[in-house]
């Protein structure tokens, strides 16, 4: 997915969105002096309002805070609480791929490996890091499909 279908889902994530109507927030974009005053206003606004709708009451995780501010549309009015929502949210997933991504190169990049060239670091990284898949992967189906490859070679020679 990386390397190939990430565009594909973002847009497929966008049209979705859209077909629903849900406002899709630019995690990239840069946050500024407005941005702050703003939410110290909206942060008023959001005590006063959804403390006291009840259908806030028994929220108990951001996930379903989150939700709820889309579903009755609080989202749009406190848009900034809910960027930041999303940004927590996403927080943990990105901490936990790039943590992953270190560790992993601590112990493939040793100093005897140390003139690896970045194409084969990269390419032994994705295994390392996705070893689950990896660990399915019949090693002697893919020894035989080479070697099979091999012998036809020098048959049509």
């Amino acid at each position: 997915m990386r390397d190939d279908e990430w565009e594909d889902f973002l847009w497929s994530v966008n049209n979705f969105c859209d077909n629903h109507d849900i406002v899709v927030p630019n995690l990239t974009a840069c946050y500024v002096e407005d941005d702050m005053k703003h939410l110290k206003t909206q942060l008023d606004h959001y005590k006063l309002d959804v403390f006291k709708d009840p259908k806030f009451k028994d929220v108990d995780s951001l996930p379903e805070l989150c939700r709820l501010l889309v579903e009755t549309k609080k989202s749009m009015i406190y848009f900034i609480i809910d960027r930041l929502i999303c940004l927590v949210l996403n927080l943990p997933v990105s901490t936990a791929a790039t943590e992953r991504a270190f560790s992993g190169m601590k112990l493939l990049k040793t100093p005897l490996r140390n003139k690896m060239e970045h194409e084969y670091l990269n390419n032994v990284m994705i295994l390392y890091i996705e070893r689950e898949i990896a660990h399915e992967i019949d090693i002697d189906y893919i020894i035989d499909r080479f070697d099979l490859l091999k012998n036809r070679r020098l048959r049509l020679k």
